[in-house]
């Protein structure tokens, strides 16, 4: 909750931002059912955090898990158990339809519960045929290859047809008809529904059986037509779920793409020009394909099965101590007396939140909610109040050293280090903060608005004492820096933030731990939904080769000009981001796009780096923006009006990317005087731009033709060469002398003479 009050007396303070919004379809448990949840999420970020620190069960207890080789587990093992652990929490969590404000009417059971009820037993049946074949594979009954256990399911063989009709044809029908039944099955929202249960039990079989199997040789014929049919009755059931589980938490964009990206799979050998392959695949190959380190279980998931739910964790402790509450109202105390105050509230708390929070959306829905009605009361329009709070809410996935979940993909990805990624972040990221800011202070300057007043805000003296909250942060970047591991670096930071505890009115105990770790759990559902069904899209990629294919388009593009290839690499960055969040949209920009400006001799950092500002800035590019979406709903503005005005503010970051191709300066790459010159003349620059569309510079409004000359001379600065530095400088001037001495009317209209 917050705190809003307009006595004089009294101040506005920020309560309740760590609070986690609940969606519509979450499930809301009581009882013995809120404990098995809570205790089912705890366990699984635990999992996790113990996983990656290196703690081993047999070591440490001497009890051996069954049919794991090691724990810390085997990579594919461990990234398999991730994601079935995701889909297990998220069925029961998140209900498949949004609950209905009549809780009759979803307290209503009918036949379909029953239905799923007899739906488990061909779910139990496969679950048991995947035990037997593990058993039978550490039996060491079976022949052995190259010191690797062989799986002799070819056709014809007695396992081939244990696999179709004792595995596969069984978990398909469980699995098929859970997501179906959970269009229809209802229940109260603190009660489990059978089909969601159903979708657990057959996320665990598919697990059971990959583990079972990938330990063998069969492991090695993954994506080639001799891949075991289990296998890919496992992947299309795995599959379907995985879109299942992100339609429910993500929407339907990621999942209406993901399947125009299965179906390009099926047809591409029917299709013309560069989209065309030579011959079909199969369902057995590709599904036998998409299951591997080359989809599912590649770069997005290998990310988000590491850095992605540790820093989730990190988010999570932090919350518990109250540190989201503390940065808005660090925030309002810094930042509140300027003018339209609010507004400039949004911008620093909001790069602040964006540290710890993974989403723009959920940056707007936890600072938006105090924000945007504090703007609306003194001056900002609801539609602007939105587009603000969203424009500066996406800029937090840019904001070092966290960044949002995309950069550590990017480091999976490219094998830079995440260290060297956040460093080039930097100037980026104030260019992005510094064109908002301008912005929001040239409309609030030409709509004459006021700030806060003293009594109306936090006191900062208070602030500043309680500033031991910003200690696990500076724990994290310097650990990075100190050449530790991103996952020791996060760990360390994580621990400080339960120490940190203690010296707030909200100190973790070993329950508000526990309660931590349960929050992880919930959180990263989404995330880790998003990142496999990003991965069936890289899975799509890298069988069919279309990625390379763009690449051919963008070097053809490149033959004409560089620039419009860039123009056409940002596009395709764009629109695969509408509607996605910006991790799935970074990693399938960077498998289309991103090897393409490479072979433009782009260097990779560069060429990353340009494809995910852009997936970042979807998030506020209407007509399908996110960001400025979630802002509508708390501003009460039409969400389209909403997304328009947000990609106005956000206009000067749209041509940030550009500086990096033209001056790679602004990613920290040269000697320092480069670096330095670079950043000044590109805030300069920015600084033009944001006063060219606003029409307002130096203390005034601005003529038609000042503005134009504001706009040139901030892309001549933009650009980065010592000559157009000059001539930018130059424009500058004489837009400054006519303004100063000449005093052109700020109304003036283009003259247009008609033939009449």
């Amino acid at each position: 909750m917050v705190q809003e009050t307009t006595q004089a007396d009294e101040a506005v303070i920020a309560e309740g931002v760590d609070e986690e919004p609940v969606e519509g379809n979450r499930r809301l448990f009581t009882g013995w059912r809120m404990q098995a949840v809570a205790g089912f999420a705890a366990l699984y970020a635990l999992f996790h955090m113990a996983a990656l620190n290196g703690v081993s069960i047999s070591a440490y207890t001497g009890v051996t898990v069954p049919l794991l080789p090691q724990f810390p587990m085997e990579t594919w093992n461990f990234r398999i158990v991730h994601i079935a652990g995701a889909l297990a929490l998220g069925f029961v969590v998140y209900n498949a339809v949004m609950f209905s404000d009549d809780a009759e009417k979803d307290a209503r059971g009918g036949p379909w519960g029953k239905i799923a009820y007899v739906l488990f037993i061909p779910a139990l049946f496969a679950l048991g045929t995947s035990l037997w074949f593990a058993r039978t594979i550490a039996s060491g009954a079976l022949p052995e290859m190259g010191g690797l256990t062989t799986w002799p399911a070819f056709a014809g063989t007695p396992i081939y047809s244990q696999e179709v009709w004792y595995f596969g044809m069984p978990l398909l029908i469980a699995t098929v008809g859970g997501v179906v039944l959970g269009w229809f099955e209802t229940a109260p929202r603190d009660k489990f529904r059978v089909s969601d249960v159903l979708l657990g039990v057959c996320g665990i079989v598919v697990a059971v059986y990959l583990i079972a199997i990938y330990g063998t040789a069969a492991r090695n014929a993954v994506g080639t037509p001799f891949v075991p049919i289990g296998v890919a009755f496992a992947a299309t059931a795995g599959s379907a779920m995985i879109l299942e589980l992100t339609r429910r938490v993500a929407g339907l964009a990621l999942v209406i793409i993901t399947g125009v990206f299965l179906l390009y799979t099926f047809v591409a050998h029917l299709l013309p020009g560069i989209l065309a392959v030579q011959s079909a695949y199969s369902w057995q190959r590709f599904f036998g394909h998409v299951y591997s380190d080359a989809g599912i279980l590649g770069p997005t998931t290998a990310v988000s099965s590491t850095y992605i739910i540790l820093f989730i964790i990190f988010a999570a402790f932090l919350q518990a101590s109250k540190v989201g509450d503390y940065f808005v109202n660090f925030a309002f105390a810094a930042a509140g007396r300027a003018r339209g105050g609010p507004a400039k509230v949004a911008i620093f708390a909001s790069g602040l939140m964006g540290m710890i929070n993974g989403t723009s959306a959920g940056n707007v829905v936890a600072t938006g909610s105090l924000t945007i009605p504090l703007m609306k009361k003194v001056g900002y329009r609801p539609t602007t109040s939105g587009a603000v709070e969203a424009a500066a809410s996406t800029g937090g996935q840019i904001m070092p050293p966290i960044m949002g979940a995309g950069a550590f993909i990017m480091a999976e990805i490219t094998g830079i280090p995440y260290q060297e990624i956040a460093i080039a972040a930097i100037i980026p990221a104030i260019l992005y903060f510094v064109s908002v800011y301008f912005m929001v202070d040239f409309e609030a300057a030409k709509l004459g608005m006021r700030g806060m007043r003293d009594d109306e805000l936090p006191k900062l003296a208070k602030m500043v004492r309680q500033v031991y909250l910003f200690i696990p942060i500076i724990i994290l970047i310097a650990a990075l820096f100190m050449g530790y591991s991103v996952i020791r670096a996060g760990t360390l930071a994580t621990m400080a933030a339960a120490v940190v505890s203690w010296l707030t009115p909200f100190p973790m105990t070993l329950r508000g731990i526990a309660k931590a770790f349960e929050l992880a759990g919930i959180m990263s559902i989404q995330i880790i939904a998003v990142c496999a069904c990003a991965g069936i899209i890289v899975g799509v990629i890298s069988l069919t080769g279309v990625g390379a294919r763009f690449s051919a388009v963008l070097l053809d593009l490149a033959g004409v000009s560089q620039l419009l290839a860039l123009f056409f690499a940002m596009c395709i960055a764009i629109l695969l981001g509408m509607g996605m969040p910006t991790t799935a949209a970074y990693a399938v920009a960077a498998s289309v796009v991103a090897p393409g400006l490479v072979q433009l001799g782009i260097p990779m950092l560069t060429a990353h780096f340009f494809v995910f500002y852009f997936a970042v800035l979807s998030a506020i590019t209407p007509p399908v923006a996110l960001a400025s979406y979630a802002a509508a709903g708390i501003s009460g503005a039409n969400p389209m009006e909403t997304s328009v005005a947000s990609f106005k503010i956000g206009i000067a970051a749209f041509i940030v990317p550009f500086m990096f191709f033209y001056n790679s300066a602004l990613l920290m790459e040269g000697t320092w005087f480069e670096v330095i010159r670079a950043g000044i003349t590109a805030t300069f620059g920015v600084f033009l731009l944001s006063g060219g569309v606003q029409g307002w510079f130096l203390g005034q409004r601005s003529a038609w033709f000042i503005r134009a000359g504001l706009i040139a001379a901030a892309l001549l600065m933009i650009e980065g060469g010592l000559v157009t530095d000059l001539i930018g400088i130059g424009v500058t001037v004489g837009a400054w002398l006519i303004q100063r001495f000449l005093h052109p009317n700020p109304n003036a209209s283009i003259p247009v003479r008609g033939a009449d």
